[in-house]
């Protein structure tokens, strides 16, 4: 199944490879845009949904590795499949370590590639939901006042209200009353409930940050 709005990049300064991959593609019912250089891509406005990209190791200018480097760098969140006729293996290792899906030595299989493109997408797509839900939990987390905040993460250790109002120094019918808008603000039902959301925010549970009394 191909995730919707997908699309495949392909970059390789070999026109007929190009050519070829566009073909292969098309073939397989996937949306594609080639591109000579890694420099002609990086003028594109970045897609919005889910995208591999297909790029040649060796380049004139800027070269497939360099090009995932940047991408990392500007925290892009294409999926990258590496295709080449002169790779080794530590390049390959190179690449695989920074997150690649996976690394083709030309030839390659038609099936193979098209493989690689179906895994690469749907690792997209699954890390584009896990950004959004992240981008989501975060915004609900900064309707917290900072003790209402400190409040839950002593909440999402098991801590009950007497013994939070102890490690707070404050009275424990004040901690019910953060606890409670806390809780309201987040519309959760639960601790569990607000364990899940603090998880998808992506805060260590246990870190403390310090407020004024």
């Amino acid at each position: 199944m191909i995730p919707r709005n997908s699309l495949v990049f392909l970059i390789d300064d070999d026109a007929s490879v190009r050519k070829g991959v566009a073909r292969l593609l098309r073939s397989a019912g996937y949306k594609s845009e080639a591109f000579e250089s890694a420099s002609d891509f990086l003028k594109r406005e970045e897609h919005a949904g889910p995208a591999c990209m297909i790029v040649d190791v060796r380049m004139p200018g800027l070269n497939g590795i360099d090009l995932q480097e940047t991408l990392i760098q500007h925290r892009r969140e294409e999926q990258l499949v590496f295709i080449t006729g002169h790779g080794d293996i530590s390049m390959c290792a190179q690449a695989m370590k920074a997150g690649a899906v996976d690394f083709l030595s030309k030839p390659f299989r038609d099936d193979e590639l098209l493989h690689c493109v179906e895994r690469a997408l749907l690792r997209s797509a699954e890390e584009r939901q896990s950004t959004a839900e992240r981008s989501k939990a975060r915004e609900l987390l900064d309707l917290l006042t900072p003790r209402e905040f400190e409040v839950m993460q002593l909440v999402i250790t098991g801590m009950l209200n007497k013994q939070i109002a102890a490690e707070l120094g404050t009275a424990e019918k004040t901690v019910k009353v953060h606890r409670g808008r806390m809780m309201q603000k987040l519309c959760l039902a639960s601790v569990a409930e607000l364990v899940r959301l603090v998880e998808k925010a992506g805060i260590p549970l246990g870190a403390r940050h310090k407020t004024k009394v």
